[in-house]
């Protein structure tokens, strides 16, 4: 195993990171977005087209895709649960859509209302949708690390997940860790199965999302989901902590000799201003702490 001369990092915070917190204004999150644009990120997670009701944070979605505008090189994608948020996302203008199918029943069920074969049929109509429009689907599997609710989920039926999944038409399989049970072995087990050409989405529930990520790394996957300050969680997953923090992630790489394109001192000050909107500490260690060290 080799670590990997360069990664790709989403940035998700203005969605999964928000999608938890109290409201914040369109104003605000686009100020958080041109931060990361600043700080280097070139893919970005910019909102979901879900309902407010159901997630009163992500209100203004295509509010918030025309204000941050098509930045010439940077990569906005929105989540949608459905097609009628995939019909949105495109009229907005978005490059790239994610959906999200879960690899527990009961999850999926409490998420996104559906069962897993329903959630595979609405993924291939948004598919299609997609494609006409020339835009690619990243397609999540949440919980593909283990479930809260009916424990663990063998490697394989994640793989045959994500075989379903490209069949109906994803260009991109991202494996999520959802509530934090993943650790470096089971990292290693599902990779053994589904190849190194997804992306990973962790979570510091239990205080391994950094460590799962490095596993990741040295077993080759070179697409990463990450957040900044280190916020978020699945309003819809009890006990669901937040991501792995971006600068976190950067500061390891930084430190291994592996290029993100991303500043870490403009990333910490992101985090910083995030952690003003939301009114609480984040939790990323190195935005409080700063990196062990700066490179000249």
């Amino acid at each position: 195993m080799s670590l990997p001369d360069r990664i790709v990092i989403r940035e998700v915070g203005a969605r999964d990171g928000l999608q938890a917190e109290a409201p914040i204004s369109v104003d605000q999150r686009l100020e958080l977005l041109d931060a990361l644009l600043i700080a280097g990120l070139t893919h970005l997670e910019v909102a979901s087209f879900v309902s407010p009701k159901a997630v009163p944070a992500m209100a203004g979605a295509a509010e918030v895709v025309a204000g941050l505008g098509a930045p010439e090189g940077v990569v906005r994608t929105a989540l949608v649960p459905n097609l009628r948020g995939a019909e949105m996302a495109l009229a907005a203008g978005l490059d790239e859509l994610t959906v999200t199918v879960s690899a527990s029943a009961v999850y999926n069920e409490r998420n996104v209302k559906m069962t897993i074969d329903e959630s595979i049929e609405s993924v291939e109509a948004i598919c299609a949708l997609a494609s006409a429009a020339g835009v690619p689907v990243d397609a999540v599997i949440s919980c593909a690390f283990g479930s809260p609710y009916e424990g663990d989920i063998k490697p394989a039926a994640i793989a045959l997940l994500a075989e379903r999944l490209r069949a109906s038409g994803a260009s991109a399989i991202t494996l999520a860790d959802t509530t934090g049970m993943a650790t470096p072995r089971r990292i290693q087990d599902v990779l053994a199965l589904t190849g190194t050409d997804v992306g990973l989405h962790l979570h510091e529930t239990r205080g391994t999302g950094l460590v799962n990520a490095y596993a990741g790394l040295l077993a080759g996957v070179r697409r990463f989901d990450t957040s900044v300050g280190g916020l978020g969680g699945s309003p819809f997953a009890a006990g669901a902590a937040g991501n792995v923090a971006t600068e976190e992630l950067v500061a390891l790489c930084d430190d291994l000799g592996v290029s993100t394109g991303i500043g870490i001192d403009e990333l910490i000050e992101a985090a910083l201003l995030v952690q003003s909107f939301v009114g609480h500490p984040v939790p990323s260690r190195v935005a409080n702490a700063g990196p062990r060290s700066r490179r000249a």
